[in-house]
């Protein structure tokens, strides 16, 4: 196996696929990347058996064959080869030699025997979005889910085709996320994926801004191809509850504050919470929205932030962790809190199709 590359190209394909590569894992294949040297160019894989990264790198090859190196120590010899055209040499026993001006590598690899097979990038099913909208949606969701591993079907994202929609949701029993955007669904192509949490972050790292997303549902898989990517993740297993009855179908006070000043406010306050006590008091009154906090081990903190408000006074408390998530995924300039009490749910919305619930802590 023979093949010319330049530095540029395999750096960018290797930083599209190493992420994956590694882990804790106790197999050491499941550290090495996957190159295919072939006619039209290099095929890069690596997998950690839950979540498979597949990507095209064009090259000149001289001798075609497979190989399996190092991915993050042949990711960081790359990184720091000059700018230019890097040469690569496996013998029959896998072992690399890689050459690039006056640099010289030797790297030992494993065979590909050892490579766990990934699935085609096909299906019966296809759905097809705008990579950049769905990765806001993404991003707008996912740091919602849960992260216990004993509730296992809430450890990702709930992707849902229905009616002509694509509802991503995540939650974690004490916040939820969902927004929206319209898909072309075939009625026969209905379906609820739950992708796992790893799969999200990766998507959200190799995405991009631009161009279409094709997205296939396979058993207990889902491949995203875009590109000359391909990500391939198994699904969770299982029903995911139903989200819609929590989100509140009413509510008694809507109030409009200006985001970045609101996240800002609690940002500042937060500096005085700890992790046993984060309970941070908002106070809704006319025209004004104060934010307090008092750790006794620590301090006390108080901001005032102008709001747009003429009904009762609120008092609720909140994780303000919980609340500054959103307020950093959205771009509004405005947004609006939705209150009955401070025992009920409060929900954070915007003019787009997002709404945010966030379960209330006792006030003290």
């Amino acid at each position: 196996m023979k093949f010319k590359v330049a530095k540029s190209e395999l750096l960018q394909g290797l930083q599209r696929v190493q992420n994956i590569a590694g882990g804790r894992s106790t197999l050491p294949i499941l550290s090495n990347v996957l190159i295919a040297a072939e006619k039209t160019g290099l095929r890069l894989s690596t997998t950690d058996l839950d979540v498979s990264v597949r990507c095209r790198v064009p090259a000149e090859v001289a001798k075609t064959g497979t190989t399996t190196l190092p991915a993050k120590r042949l990711f960081g010899i790359v990184r720091e080869l000059q700018e230019g055209d890097i040469e690569v040499e496996v013998d029959d026993k896998d072992v690399a030699s890689v050459t690039s001006g006056a640099s010289f590598f030797k790297i030992n690899g494993l065979s590909e025997d050892e490579f766990p097979p990934l699935p085609e990038a096909e299906g019966k099913y296809c759905y097809r979005l705008d990579r950049g909208a769905f990765r806001e949606m993404l991003r707008k969701t996912a740091y919602a889910a849960s992260r216990d591993e004993s509730r296992v079907v809430l450890n990702g994202v709930l992707l849902s085709f229905r009616g002509g929609k694509l509802t991503v949701v995540a939650t974690d029993g004490r916040r939820l996320a969902l927004t929206e955007a319209e898909v072309e669904v075939a009625k026969d192509a209905e379906a609820d994926l739950i992708l796992p949490t790893k799969a999200v972050e990766e998507l959200l790292h190799i995405l991009g801004d631009a161009g279409q997303l094709s997205i296939y549902p396979k058993d207990k898989l889902v491949v995203f191809q875009f590109d000359e990517i391909v990500l391939i993740s198994k699904l969770i297993d299982g029903t995911y509850p139903n989200y819609r009855q929590v989100i509140p179908s009413q509510c008694e006070e809507r109030v409009t504050v200006e985001r970045e000043s609101l996240l800002t406010a609690l940002r500042r306050v937060s500096l005085v919470t700890t992790d046993k006590s984060n309970a941070t008091r908002l106070t809704f009154a006319k025209n004004r929205l104060t934010i307090a906090v008092t750790t006794p081990e620590v301090g006390e903190a108080r901001e005032s932030v102008p709001i747009k408000y003429g009904g009762k006074e609120i008092a609720v408390a909140f994780n303000p962790e919980y609340m500054m998530d959103p307020l950093r995924s959205l771009t509004s300039d405005e947004v609006f809190l939705e209150l009955t009490d401070e025992l009920s749910p409060g929900v954070i919305k915007c003019e787009i199709p997002f709404v945010y619930v966030l379960m209330p802590m006792r006030l003290t």
